[in-house]
């Protein structure tokens, strides 16, 4: 199971960190992935991190303002989101999957957590 937590309402240009806990199982052997999806509009990916932390991926609009990270003695993945702006307005999901460098592709992710509302004020 993997729960969300810290999003919240923030001014443009603000930071956020969001943070995924897993619990029922180690997310160890796992890549992580952050999704999100705004009103209106389809899920999409906003970046992975493989199963050691070594290697990430973002989606073109959150590079150099978003970051992944991972503790996998604590079970945690965490996604730090700076500089944000009125678009990045989502409900933001983390997910696991057994793809080992993670993927791009909703359907390779297993599990998901119930989502944490992030909303950026002008």
């Amino acid at each position: 199971q993997l729960t969300e937590s810290g999003g919240g309402l923030v001014q443009s240009g603000g930071s956020l960190r969001l943070s995924c806990a897993a619990s029922g199982g180690t997310i160890t052997n796992y890549a992580m992935g952050w999704f999100r999806q705004a009103p209106g509009k389809e899920r999409e990916l906003v970046g992975f991190i493989m199963w050691s932390g070594v290697s990430t991926e973002y989606t073109e609009s959150v590079k150099g303002r978003f970051a992944i990270s991972r503790d996998n003695t604590k079970n945690m993945a965490y996604l730090q989101m700076n500089n944000l702006k009125p678009e990045d307005t989502a409900v933001y999901y983390c997910a696991s999957t057994k793809v080992f460098y993670g993927s791009h592709e909703m359907t390779d992710y297993d599990v998901w957590g119930q989502g944490t509302q992030v909303t950026v004020s002008s």
